[in-house]
């Protein structure tokens, strides 16, 4: 796949999964924003790129404040062009402790609503008009394999991943007359730092489920994520990739 010159923003592509989608797009010769809300961590991925000659810029954004996104999405149009992949992944996910539904505060319950959800939909929105003037777009939101198959005492996440399938269903049809494609790509559970957080001893992790009997790491998701951002998937919109090593299958 060669994705030379094409221009991606990665929301919470400071850490993570976002780091790492980052870091493969750019291999694959695409121009990068990071757009991430603690702008050390952005920096970090920026120099890190920066030394392997991929042309990359962070900007600082929290994706659940319509200004800064809107901020965000025109000053890359005006400085850098427009783009052309837009990768959803900044998300809640990050110290998470795990409870029952009755026991979730209301503010964690929004928080996790505002950036899962909501935020997807107003870095889509600002981003969307410079893909249309362009022709062609691609939307790549990162979602879940819980969303499938539901998680203990995770209420919360779970309902914000199937809401951001829902919402990836209903931009592919809304946007799909302009040549851009909505998709998401639902990872299992993945070996990050996050996930090192949320169950301590990863080593234990119960793997037993997936036909392909390991967890998953970041280089398994990034060749979903790349092939939806690349001209290879050009006639597929709405759908969801599930990379979990065979953990659900539909």
């Amino acid at each position: 796949m060669n994705l030379e010159g094409k221009l991606a923003v990665i929301t919470g592509g400071g850490q993570g999964l976002g780091r790492e989608f980052a870091c493969y797009l750019g291999e694959l010769g695409a121009r990068l924003v990071i757009a991430d809300k603690d702008s050390h961590q952005a920096a970090e991925t920026v120099a890190y790129l920066g030394k392997k000659g991929v042309s990359v810029k962070a900007f600082t954004v929290d994706v659940t404040v319509n200004e800064q996104v809107q901020a965000m999405a025109d000053e890359v149009h005006r400085t850098l062009g427009p783009v052309e992949i837009l990768i959803n992944n900044a998300a809640v996910y990050y110290g998470i402790n795990r409870k029952p539904f009755m026991e979730i505060e209301e503010k964690e319950w929004d928080l996790v609503m505002n950036v899962n959800i909501k935020g997807a939909w107003l870095v889509t929105r600002a981003i969307f008009p410079h893909m249309q003037e362009l022709g062609r777009g691609k939307v790549i939101n990162i979602a879940s394999q819980v969303f499938f198959t539901g998680s203990h005492h995770f209420a919360h996440y779970v309902a914000s991943k199937g809401g951001l399938i829902g919402l990836t269903r209903a931009l592919a049809r809304e946007l799909g007359s302009y040549q851009v494609t909505v998709n998401a790509v639902a990872p299992g559970f993945t070996d990050t730092e996050a996930s090192r957080v949320l169950v301590q001893d990863i080593n234990k992790y119960d793997s037993s489920a997936n036909s392909l009997q390991r967890i998953g790491v970041p280089q398994d998701i990034c060749g979903a994520v790349a092939f939806l951002a690349s001209p290879l998937s050009d006639f597929i919109t709405g759908q969801t990739i599930l990379v979990d090593g065979g953990r659900h299958m539909n």
